[in-house]
């Protein structure tokens, strides 16, 4: 017998996958490498056949009807698991959300230098969250900084696109504009 057979008593394993004793269901499909005829079994069958074949028997879709099971070692099917988990996780993409902050009336030195790093933040893959704060009275401005957060907009619009059009939330014009996808 294997030593993953759990007992009554004994503590179950940390995974959400359930084997061998730990299945609930009466009948179960069983699937598995070195299986002739895959099939429905009732659960006392099918963990003779994974014992037979010194394997586990492990619940992979325990939502199906009824439950499929896979004979496997369980220990060899945690390490795979663990390995596409990490590969999914490696090709997935991190986008991170950069804030530039102008000002209703900002020179154009300033505008060219936050634009460049727009710019830089777009290349890198980030999105990128440009907004105009407006201080005291100079709400009134409101309009010259939908202006300058268009312009920005306008001046990126090769590498990048507009997610969300300016608007205006308390004191603060938002817009925010995220990487053309690159084409291969």
């Amino acid at each position: 017998m294997r030593k993953n057979i759990s007992r009554p008593g004994e503590k179950k394993n940390s995974t959400s996958e359930r084997i061998n004793g730990e299945i609930t269901a009466k009948e179960v499909r069983v699937i598995g490498e070195n299986l002739e005829i895959p099939g429905i079994y009732s659960i006392a069958v099918a963990l003779k056949m994974a014992e037979e074949q010194n394997m586990d028997l492990v619940e992979v879709s325990p939502n199906a009807d009824p439950p499929v099971c896979r004979i496997v070692d369980f220990q060899k099917y945690q390490y795979q698991q663990k390995k596409r988990l990490k590969e999914l996780k490696d090709k997935s993409i991190k986008v991170e959300l950069k804030e530039i902050r102008f000002g209703p009336n900002t020179d154009e030195h300033d505008y060219q230098f936050k634009l460049k790093h727009a710019r830089n933040f777009l290349e890198a893959g980030d999105k990128v969250k440009a907004f105009v704060f407006f201080k005291g009275r100079s709400i009134l401005f409101s309009q010259q900084g939908e202006i300058l957060l268009l312009r920005l907009a306008n001046d990126l619009e090769d590498i990048g696109k507009i997610e969300f059009m300016p608007k205006l939330e308390g004191k603060r014009m938002t817009i925010i504009i995220i990487p053309k996808p690159k084409k291969k």
